[in-house]
Order: C-alpha cells, then structure tokens, then sequence
C-alpha cells in the first residue's frame, strides 16, 4: 500500500518541489498552502494528490487539514513541516513590529500546530507511529546580518525537533530536521544577485537545485522505523556558511 505524506507550504518552493518528487515516487501526498490555485494546478493529473487550503497559523484549519488527510488516504505515515516565510532584512529596532509577529506565526506557531496535528494522529493511527521531518535552516546553526525573526523562529524549530523526537519514542514517532542553504526557489531568488554579508559586503551566493533537497527529503522519510535523520545540513556546495560570522 502506498505511504501517505502531508507537505505543508506545498504551492511553491521546497514544498512544490517535494510534494512533486513524492508523486513521482508512488507516495499519497496531501498538499497543504494558502494558495488554493497552485495547489489544484500541482495536484492535477495526479490521483493520489489532494489539495487542501490551509493557513498553518490557524489552528482549525490545520486539524481539518489533517483530518482530510487521514480521512481520504487512512494514515498519517510523514509529515515534511515545511511552510515558512521571511521578510526584509533589519536591526530589531528597526524591523515593524508586524514582521516580527507574521514570521514567529508561520514559522514557529505554524510549525508547532502541524508538528501536533501530525503527532496525534500518528500516536493514535494503527499501526502506531510516523516520522516528522522539521524544515529547519542554515540560519538555525548561524544567523545573516539583521535576520533577528527569522534566525530566532529557525534556532526554535531545532528545540522542536529533538523534543519530539524525544517525546516520540514510546509511540514509534521520529523526527528530524533538514537545515537547507541557498536552494534556487522564489524566496531566496535575490541571493544570486547579492546578499548582505557579515563583514559589510554585499555579495552574490553559490545556489543549488532545489530537486537535490526533495532527494534529500525522501531519504529522510524513505528510512526503516529503525533508523533516523537526526539533523541533516543540504546546501549549495561553495557558499559561505562555513566560515560565516
């Protein structure tokens, strides 16, 4: 029987490019995103897709997200925790106080209450268990300048993780984070065109094919419940995180 898993932040970037690679291997893939026309566009000629609208800020939402899910294809086997967002770069007191608000909403509350839906349902599914892969960030391990919302949401996406990977265990639950760098989508377009650096500088950043995280994804959800991808780094093989700061 094919797996099912659920890809949040589905319509475009990383997500698309999961939700594609999954389909493509034979998985059920709920997509899940705000963007309900991307969504049925991604979802066409595909049976085992379903698209369902959803603001992973609302929790109503996200448990009729998952209900629809579980509901339409029986289980809940993986769970790629993937929305985020980010906004301009800034000082903190300089940054609207807007921007801070949205990105800890989308990428930590919004996180949070689709970690939860997806424990649940895994805890009480027969058989028991699943896996939550969290779409952590290079910028959980070192920060770009004037990135204090994003930086701070990602650093506690990681606490997320090991926690339910620690409160997983008796249920059969993994969980593990994937830290992307540079990818090529729509939301880290500018940096080949230049990015600010931590000595002043404003230079452009090596990118990589988004295709070799959702290979990276599938990996991670492909393992035996025996086995798990505690933390895995994916990045574009010359840019300047190591040695960042």
């Amino acid at each position: 029987m094919a797996r099912t898993i659920v890809v949040t932040g589905a319509s475009a970037g990383i997500g698309r490019a999961v939700a594609e690679r999954f389909l493509a291997e034979g998985w059920n893939v709920a997509l899940l995103a705000r963007r309900g026309d991307r969504l049925a566009a991604l979802a066409r000629g595909h049976a085992a897709a379903l698209p369902v609208v959803c603001d992973v800020t609302d929790p109503a939402a996200v448990e009729a997200a998952f209900d629809a899910a579980a509901g339409r294809f029986g289980r809940i086997d993986v769970l790629f925790n993937n929305a985020g967002i980010s906004r301009p770069a800034g000082l903190i007191d300089e940054i609207p106080l807007d921007d801070w608000f949205d990105t800890v909403a989308v990428n930590l509350h919004g996180m949070f209450l689709s970690a939860r839906a997806a424990f649940a349902r895994m805890r009480a599914q027969r058989p028991q268990g699943g896996r939550i892969i969290n779409n952590g960030s290079i910028s959980a391990h070192a920060p770009r300048p004037g990135s204090v919302a994003y930086t701070t949401t990602k650093h506690a996406v990681t606490g997320l993780t090991k926690t339910l990977a620690l409160d997983g265990r008796p249920f059969s639950i993994a969980a593990g984070q994937i830290d992307i760098g540079n990818a090529r989508t729509e939301l880290a377009a500018q940096m080949e065109r230049g990015v600010p650096q931590a000595d002043g500088s404003v230079r452009a950043e090596p990118m990589m094919d988004a295709a070799e995280v959702a290979a990276a994804v599938l990996h991670m959800a492909g393992l035996p419940p025996s086995g798990n991808v505690l933390s895995m780094t994916v990045m574009a093989t010359n840019m300047p995180f190591v040695g960042r700061g």
